[in-house]
Formats: structure tokens, sequence, C-alpha cells
């Protein structure tokens, strides 16, 4: 049997008109569950870059968020609640979630979507110079799953953050060969 995409008629047909409501939603944040705050703060701040736009913690649930994003850090207010509704403004951010002791747990894992059975894959990073970013992630000791220039999809990479989620790193300007 000969599998293949959708046909641009089908995926055509399939994408519908938003109700008008829709026109000023936004894909805010992804949310990740991780193990032990310390080694995720760490890689995607000083790895990834990312600033931390705000921590909340819910003390009687016993757990946190860290909120990350590309923002400036001189644009994140000062006032708690003026920061908080500035952060769940922002687009395209990372929710850290941890649960209180799941660092002292040695039998937790989380499930990265990339292993059976296979769900989610990974979040997307566009960089400038994909090769620029890779030396540097290698100088830090980041795993990758795929280098650049490995596999059939060149000038793309693959790495993986503390907990084994699968994070593509991308250029813009490189994604128009492969999708030619």
């Amino acid at each position: 049997i000969e599998m293949k995409g959708l046909t641009d008629e089908a995926v055509s047909e399939a994408c519908k008109e938003g109700n008008p409501i829709t026109q000023d939603f936004m894909l805010q944040q992804t949310m990740l569950r991780v193990k032990d705050p310390v080694k995720s703060l760490d890689f995607y701040t000083r790895v990834l870059g990312m600033t931390l736009l705000q921590k909340i913690d819910f003390p009687s649930m016993r757990f946190s968020f860290y909120f990350l994003g590309y923002e400036e850090r001189s644009e994140i207010p000062s006032d708690v609640k003026e920061r908080t509704a500035w952060t769940f403004s922002r687009r395209g951010t990372i929710e850290l979630t941890h649960n209180w002791g799941s660092e002292s747990d040695e039998n937790l894992s989380h499930h990265n979507g990339n292993s059976e059975p296979r769900g989610f894959g990974h979040i997307g990073i566009a960089v400038p110079d994909v090769y620029a970013a890779c030396k540097v992630f290698e100088a830090q000791g980041v795993t990758f799953v795929k280098k650049p220039e490995a596999g059939k999809m060149k000038d793309l990479a693959f790495i993986r953050d503390p907990d084994g989620y699968w994070i593509e790193i991308l250029s813009p300007n490189n994604m128009v060969a492969l999708t030619s």
C-alpha cells in the first residue's frame, strides 16, 4: 500500500475559517513537566538563552510553574500583578511545571513522546545559524538526537533537554530548501 500525505485539495478542504472570535487568539504556552527545575532552568536559560519571565508557586498543591521565553529582561514588569498579565500575554512561551519532590524520585522520568507510544514530538527553536548554535551546544555538553549534517534532512538539528524532550534547532532560511 502506497502511503502519502494529504493532497493540497484535501488540506484546503480540512482547513476552515475560524469563528470571528478566534482572530485575537494566540499560542501562548507549551507546558513541559520537569523532574529537576535547577537542571531545566539552567538548560533553558544558559544553553537556549531564554529568559525566566515568572515563577509561580502553588504551595497547597506542591508544584511550581516557570515561564520562559525570548523577551528582554528589562521589559518584565516588577509589580507581580502586572508581571502576571504581561507573562500570559507573551507569544510562544514554555511553561516548565515542577511537582515538588520529583527531583528526589529515582524512578521518575517523563515520557518525551518520541518513544512508544508516540505522541508529543518536540518544540522548535529558530536560530540565525544552526551550525554555530550546535558548536556552542556541543561545547556545553548538550545531548544531540541529530546533528545538522546527519540524516536525510540536513541543516537542522535535534537536541535533548535534561528530561529528554526533543528540541528542533532550525534556521528559518534553511527551511525553504527542506520544503522545496
